[in-house]
C-alpha cells in the first residue's frame, strides 16, 4: 500500500513550487503562500494508457500529453508543464515511484516548460555554475560529491535544469539537496553506507542540505566526463561542433525532444549554451579511482576562467 498524503504538501525543487499528494522527502518544503507551479496527484490512468496504443513501448505522446509506463512501478502522465499524474502498480514501493517522478517525469515537465534538462550534476565554484555531464557510470555524481566536500555548494544531481533568462547567460536552477551515489563511490570517498538510505540497486541517497545552493547561478562551464585507457587525467577544450554534439547527446532523455516536437527549440537552446560557456572533455583513467585529481583539474580550470 502506497502511503499518500491526503492534504497536498507544497515543496520547492527545480525552481518550481510543487503541490503533491505523495510525500517527497527529497525536496525542500515551501511555506510560501504563492500559487503552486506544478500539481502532483494520484489518478487512475490505466484506461488512458491503453488509449495511447503504445503497445510494448513505455513511452507515448498524445494530445500534448507525455505518458510513461514503468512496469511494476507506475503509469505517469505529464501535461502542460503543470501537472504530473501517477497511478501506482500493485505492490509498488514508494521510493521507486518517487525515483521516476523526480527523474524522467521531471525531465519531461522541464522540457514542456522550455527549461533544458541536461543529464549530470552541477556545483558552484567562484560564484558560477559548472556542470558535469556524461554517460551513466561516468563519475558525474562522484566528482560533484568530491567538490562539495571541498566547499563547493551543490546545485543539482542527475537532472540539471538550465533556464534562459532575458539578456543573461544560461543559468542552472537548483533542484534539491541530495545526491545519489554508487556504493563504490561511497567507499572511495570514505562515507559509511549505513548512514544512508538505498535509492535503487547499489545507489544511496546522500543529503547535502548544509552545502546546497538555493538560488539560480549563471552557467560558466560544462565538463564532459569520459573514461580513458591512459594513466593520467586529461582536460581538453571542446571546440566547434563538438560542443553542440556533446550538449545534444547529454540532454536528459533526448528521445523526449523528438517525441514532443521540440527539435528546433532544443537546437536553439544548446546553441545558446555552446556560444556562451566554456566546454571541456575531462578524461579519467578507467583502471583507477582518480576523483581527487579530477577535482584538482576542474578547480584549476574554474580559477583560470
Amino acid at each position: 500500500m502506497i502511503p499518500v498524503v491526503r492534504q497536498k504538501t507544497v515543496y520547492r525543487g527545480f525552481g518550481l513550487r510543487m503541490a503533491s499528494d505523495i510525500a517527497l522527502p527529497e525536496l525542500v518544503p515551501d511555506t510560501g503562500r504563492q500559487e503552486a507551479d506544478v500539481e502532483i496527484r494520484r489518478e487512475t490512468l490505466t484506461e488512458g494508457w491503453k488509449a495511447c496504443g503504445a503497445g510494448d513501448s513505455r513511452l507515448a505522446y498524445r494530445n500534448g500529453e507525455l505518458w510513461l509506463n514503468i512496469p511494476g512501478v507506475a503509469i505517469y502522465r505529464i501535461r502542460n508543464g503543470r501537472e504530473i499524474a501517477y497511478c501506482p502498480a500493485a505492490g509498488a514501493e514508494e521510493r521507486w515511484i518517487r525515483l521516476y517522478l523526480l527523474g524522467s517525469c521531471m525531465g519531461a515537465l522541464l522540457l514542456q516548460r522550455k527549461i533544458l534538462p541536461l543529464h549530470g550534476s552541477a556545483v558552484v565554484m567562484h560564484g558560477k555554475a559548472y556542470a558535469f555531464v556524461g554517460e551513466s557510470g561516468a563519475g558525474k555524481s562522484t566528482l560533484a560529491a568530491a567538490l562539495v566536500r571541498r566547499g563547493c555548494p551543490l546545485l543539482t544531481d542527475d537532472v540539471i535544469p538550465v533556464s534562459f533568462f532575458p539578456d543573461r547567460v544560461p543559468a542552472v536552477v537548483p533542484a534539491y539537496p541530495m545526491q545519489k551515489l554508487w556504493l563504490e563511490s561511497l567507499e572511495q570517498l570514505g562515507l559509511d553506507r549505513n548512514r544512508y538510505l538505498p535509492v535503487h540497486d547499489a545507489k544511496y541517497a546522500v543529503p547535502v542540505s548544509s552545502r546546497f545552493c538555493h538560488e539560480p547561478v549563471p552557467l560558466a562551464g560544462v565538463f564532459e566526463l569520459a573514461a580513458s585507457e591512459r594513466e593520467r587525467v586529461e582536460l581538453i577544450r571542446h571546440e566547434g561542433l563538438e560542443r553542440l554534439c556533446a550538449l545534444q547527446y547529454h540532454t536528459f532523455r533526448p528521445v523526449l525532444v523528438a517525441r514532443m516536437g521540440l527539435e528546433q527549440w532544443h537546437f536553439d537552446a544548446i546553441a545558446r549554451i555552446a556560444g556562451q560557456v566554456r566546454m571541456y572533455q575531462l578524461r579519467r583513467p578507467a583502471g583507477r579511482f582518480s576523483v581527487d585529481e579530477l577535482a584538482d583539474r576542474v578547480l584549476d580550470a574554474a580559477q583560470s576562467a
